[in-house]
């Protein structure tokens, strides 16, 4: 990664962190190996638009570092671009980093960029907007409507289930058709989730286990419950999926894998797209497979493998 050089856009808004204390860091690892040009978010240029900017200076390494709306935006400029994205998380919940593996701790998050080593992941396209993460029709959504910025520097993370604690004692059923390149399902939702990549913290997100960002479909996760205690019921059910990595077994959850999906529902639902407020279903959502470079520690044994190969360059035997 010697003499590569890089474009860090940085939102400095981004979590609850002190963001010069946070700039100067990044800056002090990434600079004695990297030629670092630093854009930062203001009133006067958007995510967007920094990125665009990166991708015009021709460098070799594009890196974000904020939360997820942030992560967004940069992805989504380098669709169709084979500019390398490292990710510094610093916002709330990070979720897409989560996802992909790479550590919320600052120190950690740029040795992985240093490391160099990169994934080819997919994307996705929901109503012609780029989605990283996930789209949350019901619950999800209504989670996040409630959820404001005051609460979201106050409590972090647990905000978001905060809210969707309380969004428990409005919950109402809708009446969803969903139609996949292969098959049309009706079924009457409290939530319905379509992810690219989701964490074990996006419970509602875990019907199948195992999400995969990198095998070009889909994960669809329909959750049909109806009242508080069912709803628990179900919640637990696919957190417990998360951890076990194995498929939810439970009555009132459906799930399955797409390539294309179109959600309609009755009366209309508000939808959550990457942790911000779309609009109302109907939504359409396709997958775009492999279609971003990302940068991401390197396993276990990629390490142990290049620490071989350079003591044999050195001609030194391991122990």
């Amino acid at each position: 990664m010697a003499h590569r050089s890089a474009c860090l856009i940085f939102n400095p808004i981004s979590g609850s962190g002190n963001p010069e204390q946070d700039l100067e860091r990044i800056q002090a690892l990434l600079s004695p190996q990297i030629d670092l040009t630093v854009l930062e978010f203001s009133e006067d240029k958007d995510i967007c638009d920094l990125a665009e900017e990166a991708i015009a200076s021709q460098c070799d390494i594009i890196i974000a570092s904020g939360g997820d709306g942030t992560l967004n935006g940069v992805a989504s400029a380098l669709i169709d671009h084979d500019i390398p994205l490292g990710i510094i998380p610093r916002g709330t919940a990070n979720a897409f980093a989560s996802a992909m593996g790479i550590p919320d701790n600052l120190d950690a998050a740029c040795e992985a960029i240093l490391q160099g080593n990169t994934k080819q992941v997919d994307l996705a396209r929901c109503n012609d907007k780029p989605m990283v993460l996930l789209a949350g029709v019901g619950l999800e959504a209504a989670a996040i409507e409630r959820t404001d910025t005051e609460k979201k520097s106050r409590f972090g993370l647990l905000a978001y289930v905060l809210s969707g604690i309380q969004e428990l004692t409005h919950l109402k059923r809708f009446q969803t058709e969903i139609v996949t390149e292969d098959s049309v399902i009706n079924v009457d939702a409290s939530s319905v989730i379509v992810a690219n990549a989701a964490p074990p913290t996006s419970i509602l997100a875990q019907g199948p286990a195992g999400l995969l960002a990198d095998d070009g479909l889909l994960d669809i996760t329909i959750v049909a419950t109806e009242g508080i205690a069912d709803t628990l019921a179900a919640s637990y059910q696919l957190f417990q999926s998360a951890l076990r990595g194995k498929a939810a077994q439970h009555p009132n959850i459906g799930y399955l894998r797409a390539r294309t999906v179109k959600i309609s529902t009755d009366p209309p639902q508000t939808v959550a797209l990457d942790g911000e407020l779309l609009g109302e279903t109907p939504i359409e959502i396709e997958c775009l497979p492999k279609a971003l470079t990302l940068i991401v520690p390197s396993a276990p044994d990629d390490e142990a493998e290049k620490r071989l190969e350079h003591m044999a360059d050195l001609n030194i035997q391991p122990r």
